[in-house]
């Protein structure tokens, strides 16, 4: 029988997502409720909170929740967590807002309402602290720096019900999945060891590398695509997965991987993000999760391997996932093949290191991408974006493969 490790801090899924049979009701009663927007950020959050997907949170977190996270990792209540989920307001629009009042929390796009949510707590908080702990800067060009000090002054805390997921399935199809989705399909496929490999990009050779490394020790890999928001200059989600769904089908053997895609925003937190990561990859059923160089980083802020790292400093048993903690990866030409730091004896002279802003550039500039490098079946649905043909596909046709 297939035994799947189980959800963080709980014996069972904890999704917060209204019954359907009580939807349609809520959905009315939350249109004569106080209404409150949300940021993309928030949203994404709200939708993981609905499918279980940050089990077992019941909500946005208290000021007591939100200092322990920030200094120990750890709720107020001693639940292992390391970067808080928090809901935020202009002091202006949560004046009329009273605690023990119930609001409706809407979409910042479509101003559907997404959740509804009993208010326990309204509090501010030191803004920088929360930066230096989960960010280790203040630095306002740290996109998730500037995330947090752009936001409300006002902290809500309180349980929610999740009303919508934000258009996720309709826009995604198949590839957006929920933890017990996911859950239900590796025991289809009688997998227990499972390996999450998480991306923002489309995968290259070396990508390609860690998760047949994965595969190795693994029954199979899930390849969990962020569907949030990005920085300017990333690919959208439908051409990534588009391009990972041809590299599935070319190179890996039948029923080894599994691609998906989970609805969160960016925090570009380095190692704390590691350990998010992590903890939301066990929910979805994974017994591991490849941690690769700079996981999770953005510019110089964090070392290579501080995700890595960050594995060994949190108390044992917080989570039940292990890292699987992979050295940079790259073509060798004096291996003739791929390799690692760990694995390859020959220098910098021999190995193919190509940045991502560098390969973008050539994808740009119509330039020769070696095959070294990346695929070219790869390559050839990245240069058609890059030329302007295939920005509007849908990801619904670029939709999970589990090659049988």
């Amino acid at each position: 029988m297939t035994v799947l490790v189980a959800p963080h801090g709980s014996v069972e899924l904890r999704p917060l997502l209204v019954p359907a049979g009580d939807l349609e009701r809520e959905r009315q009663r939350a249109s004569t409720l106080p209404q409150l927007p949300v940021t993309s950020r928030e949203r994404g959050d709200i939708i993981m909170l609905g499918i279980g997907g940050f089990t077992p949170l019941d909500g946005f977190m208290s000021q007591a929740d939100w200092r322990g996270v920030c200094d120990g990792m750890r709720t107020a209540g001693g639940l292992f967590w390391p970067i808080p989920i928090t809901l935020s307001a202009a002091s202006a629009a949560v004046d009329s807002i009273a605690v023990g009042q119930e609001i409706a929390l809407v979409d910042p796009d479509t101003a559907e309402a997404l959740a509804t949510m009993f208010v326990s707590e309204k509090y501010g908080i030191d803004k920088a602290h929360e930066c230096q702990c989960v960010f280790r800067t203040t630095d306002l060009a740290h996109p998730g720096v500037k995330m947090v000090m752009d936001q409300g002054d006002v902290n809500l805390a309180g349980p929610i019900r999740v009303l919508s997921l934000g258009g996720f399935p309709e826009k995604y199809g198949d590839l957006f999945m929920t933890p017990a989705q996911t859950r239900s399909l590796f025991a289809s496929l009688g997998w227990s060891r499972i390996a999450a490999f998480q991306t923002r990009n489309p995968m290259h050779r070396s990508h390609e590398y860690l998760a047949k490394i994965a595969i190795e020790v693994c029954d199979g890999v899930l390849v969990h695509s962020l569907l949030g928001a990005l920085k300017p200059g990333d690919i959208p989600a439908a051409v990534r997965t588009r391009a990972i769904a041809v590299l599935a089908e070319k190179y890996f053997v039948p029923s080894t991987i599994v691609q998906a895609g989970y609805p969160l925003d960016m925090r570009y937190a380095g190692p704390r993000e590691a350990l998010l990561h992590a903890l939301f990859r066990q929910n979805y059923g994974c017994s591991h999760l490849i941690v690769g160089r700079d996981h999770a980083g953005v510019g110089s802020y964090y070392g290579p391997f501080d995700s890595h790292r960050v594995f060994d400093q949190i108390p044992a048993g917080a989570l039940q996932i292990q890292p699987l903690r992979i050295d940079v990866a790259f073509w060798c030409h004096q291996c003739c093949g791929m390799a690692s730091g760990r694995t390859c004896p020959h220098g910098d002279e021999s190995r193919l290191h190509v940045s991502g802003t560098q390969f973008r550039q050539s994808l740009s500039d119509g330039a020769e991408v070696p095959p070294e490098f990346s695929r070219p079946e790869v390559v050839e649905i990245l240069r058609a974006y890059y030329a302007g043909l295939g920005a509007g596909s849908s990801a619904a046709s670029a939709s999970r493969r589990v090659r049988t």
